[in-house]
């Protein structure tokens, strides 16, 4: 035991005790004794060089080391099965940072290829200019073209064509609207019509020379065209007799008060014309309204109303553009045969798809439909030319551009309503179920 220590005492001290004792900032008491250093397995001399190295990169607790650097270990290369050796020169470069792309790169020639530079831009402005251009001139040109045709027409027959189709199609929609999906909304559409046309009609009247009385006239009208749905059919020739008596009387009463001086003749001419209002506006708008009430009474309404616009536009259409024969000269100058023609193959048309798609009747009671409305419309685009010409006035107002007025569109359909009606009670059992 004694010669262990004696031994550890006397052998030379390790580059850890000797670094210790050079440093100048190590205070050693020196009455203190000295530590005891165990051996251990580091001092044998097969471990005396991993010794040496755990000298040099370890510091002393207590000691600052300066000057001194870590010695780096050696790495060692991954060289086997399971991690083999790679070349550097096979990894990919890292791409560029989003945003980053255009600070370092280098510019490629082949990355512009898909891209349009400035005289690029400015040829593709020029051509879209040039092509916007040449579209409008197009347009402007066949507009000319248009009006210059419209003013032809509107020359040749008076009416503005765009305006009157506008207003056409406009009126025909409601009307359409309001027999396909609920008859009744048709109620109010033919009062008002009814209202409108004794209005302008007895405005015409007064305007002629006639006197007739307004007020009286629009009271029987609506009382007449309202019993056309709400009565019975016979009550509505009683009711007719009653409105025609009324605005008889209000017109003698209306003489006697004003002492005009105004001949026996000239008076009963002034209730003839109110009575022939009431049954002219008032009495053929209730028959509408009647077969308006009956079974599948607003498809017969349709019908008949289609029938009559078909005529009257293929009469217009072919006349203008075939008419060379005048029909009734002293009446209505403008109508021709050839425009009586193309409104007979309109109506006949119309009148057999109408019944074999929309009445489910026959062919031929379309066909006989189609010439009975043609018949009526007609007599009453004739008669109320005639009642214009002997007023002295070319429209019945002008309350509708292109058209003139209410009744100048209205003077076909409305003698047009009673062979509807007939019709509709004759040819009612031949219906296809």
């Amino acid at each position: 035991m004694s010669g262990d220590s004696s031994g550890t005492g006397d052998r030379p001290r390790t580059r850890r005790e000797a670094r210790a004792g050079d440093q100048p900032t190590r205070r050693r008491d020196e009455d203190a004794p000295e530590p005891a250093t165990a051996p251990t397995s580091a001092t044998t001399a097969e471990g005396g060089a991993a010794t040496d190295a755990e000298d040099v990169v370890t510091p002393v607790r207590g000691i600052r080391l300066e000057g001194i650097a870590p010695a780096p270990a050696a790495p060692r290369p991954l060289d086997d099965a399971a991690f083999p050796a790679f070349d550097a020169a096979q990894v990919p470069p890292r791409p560029p940072l989003p945003g980053h792309e255009g600070r370092h790169a280098v510019p490629d020639p082949s990355a512009h290829h898909g891209r349009l530079g400035t005289a690029d831009h400015s040829a593709i402005r020029e051509q879209w200019r040039a092509a916007r251009g040449e579209l409008e001139g197009h347009v402007s040109h066949a507009r000319d073209q248009f009006e210059q045709a419209n003013e032809r027409i509107k020359q040749r027959t008076g009416r503005d064509l765009i305006v009157a189709i506008l207003i056409g199609v406009g009126f025909g929609l409601v009307l359409l609207a309001s027999l396909l999906f609920i008859k009744e909304l048709f109620i109010p559409i033919a009062v008002a019509v009814a209202m409108l046309g004794t209005y302008e009609l007895s405005r015409a009247l007064r305007a002629g020379g006639r006197r007739v009385d307004v007020v009286a006239q629009l009271i029987a009208a609506a009382v007449v065209v309202l019993t056309g749905y709400f009565a019975e059919l016979w009550l509505s020739w009683v009711v007719l007799f009653a409105a025609t008596s009324f605005v008889a009387v209000w017109r003698m009463i209306g003489q006697m008060i004003a002492k005009d001086g105004r001949t026996y003749g000239d008076v009963l001419a002034d209730v003839m014309i109110g009575a022939f209002v009431q049954v002219y506006v008032p009495f053929l708008t209730s028959v509408a309204l009647m077969l308006l009430n009956r079974d599948r009474g607003e498809l017969w309404v349709l019908s008949f109303i289609i029938i009559a616009v078909v005529a009257d536009t293929a009469a217009y259409a072919s006349g203008l553009a075939f008419g060379k024969h005048p029909m009734a000269p002293r009446i209505s100058p403008k109508k021709t045969w050839e425009g009586f023609g193309g409104a007979v193959l309109g109506s006949v048309l119309a009148g057999a798809l109408l019944a074999v798609f929309l009445l489910q009747l026959p062919w031929w009671c379309g066909l006989v439909l189609g010439i009975s409305i043609l018949i009526s419309a007609t007599l009453g685009d004739l008669g109320e030319s005639m009642l214009k010409r002997d007023l002295g006035i070319k429209d019945m107002s002008s309350w509708l551009p292109g058209h003139g007025g209410l009744l100048d569109r209205l003077d076909s359909i409305l003698p047009s309503t009673i062979p509807a009606l007939a019709l509709s009670l004759l040819l009612t059992p031949w219906t296809v179920s």
